[in-house]
């Protein structure tokens, strides 16, 4: 079955470049400068963390993909048969791939992700491998409310959020993000989520500032962009790339840090710099098992089972909606 590709979010509607534009300068005007992480993929930003996810210090993503393929079969298990299933934030196939080859019964697939050609080209792709899977892929921002399609034809619904990124959000806003994943697939529904475990410092730290330095190249492109795109004139040899983990608020912190004393012109403003002071650019929170059901509870989740690889990096959660 060909891919129908569903637009359900007015994206178009929003000035891209004045959003940009107004929360850098929000981000630099605050006490502790700050950049929103959602920026840091335009093209280049896209391919750098491609190259991260292969990086040696980098375990998230091969650790994940050992998960799901040692455990793919309980993993599908846990899902009810004739689903629907919904994958919040899709992006590459690579990781639902992984899940499909165990569901033969699928009812259908829906990806869901803001940028509408990758999605497309993503679904096409699928398609060609899955030929007897329906695809109804939707353009939406899955943080917000949107609509599935029409016509889904399964008996229940279930979703897919792999790759940590609940770990991206505040906590009370992954709860947050947890309940509006309730309210889109319903009650009863069944959640697979992805969720980044506490560790040894050094394992931590190293992930997020690799020897190669693609992690900081990462980091300082968000700057570049600024500058093609909204005619700041940092000098972005003059920062810094700084991850570290954060044990009271079980995070690791990416920032940007300023070489020396400087100022920076955006959109007719001009925010100053003293040596040392920082940009905070990314927050990814760390948790336990039971640190994470306890978030999953409060946001109206039930735990069904839970899968790790054997050191304990990564976690894979099956949750059940009450």
């Amino acid at each position: 079955m060909n891919p129908v590709f569903t637009n359900a979010s007015p994206l178009a509607s929003v000035d891209p470049e004045r959003q940009f534009l107004a929360d850098v300068v929000e981000g630099l005007s605050a006490r502790q400068k700050y950049l929103s992480a959602k920026y840091f993929y335009d093209a280049a930003g896209s391919d750098l963390f491609e190259a991260i996810t292969r990086q040696p210090e980098y375990y998230p993503t091969r650790t994940e993909l050992g998960i799901l393929d040692a455990d793919g079969p309980a993993i599908a298990s846990a899902l009810p048969r004739r689903a629907d299933l919904v994958e919040f934030g899709s992006g590459s196939t690579v990781k639902v791939r992984r899940l499909l080859r165990h569901l033969p019964d699928l009812a259908a697939y829906v990806p869901v992700d803001v940028s509408e050609s990758f999605l497309r080209s993503e679904a096409d792709a699928l398609a060609v491998d899955f030929p007897h899977l329906g695809i109804e892929p939707v353009a939406a921002d899955f943080t917000r409310p949107f609509t599935l399609p029409d016509g889904l034809c399964g008996q229940s619904v279930a979703g897919f959020f792999p790759g940590s990124t609940i770990g991206n959000f505040e906590p009370p806003q992954a709860g947050d993000l947890l309940a509006h994943f309730g309210r889109v697939l319903g009650r009863g529904a069944t959640l697979i989520v992805g969720v980044d475990l506490v560790k040894d410092v050094d394992i931590l730290e190293a992930a997020y500032d690799d020897t190669a330095g693609v992690t900081a190249a990462f980091n300082l492109n968000l700057l570049t962009r600024i500058n093609r795109e909204l005619g700041a004139d940092f000098a972005v040899a003059r920062f810094a790339h700084r991850a570290f983990f954060n044990p009271r608020a079980s995070r690791i912190e990416m920032h940007l840090v300023s070489l020396d004393d400087q100022s920076v012109a955006i959109g007719g403003r001009t925010f100053s710099f003293a040596k040392g002071e920082s940009i905070h650019t990314e927050n990814s929170y760390k948790y336990t098992v039971a640190t994470f059901r306890d978030l999953a509870a409060e946001a109206g989740w039930e735990p069904v089972s839970v899968w790790t690889d054997a050191d304990a990096l990564f976690s894979v959660h099956a949750l059940r909606r009450r």
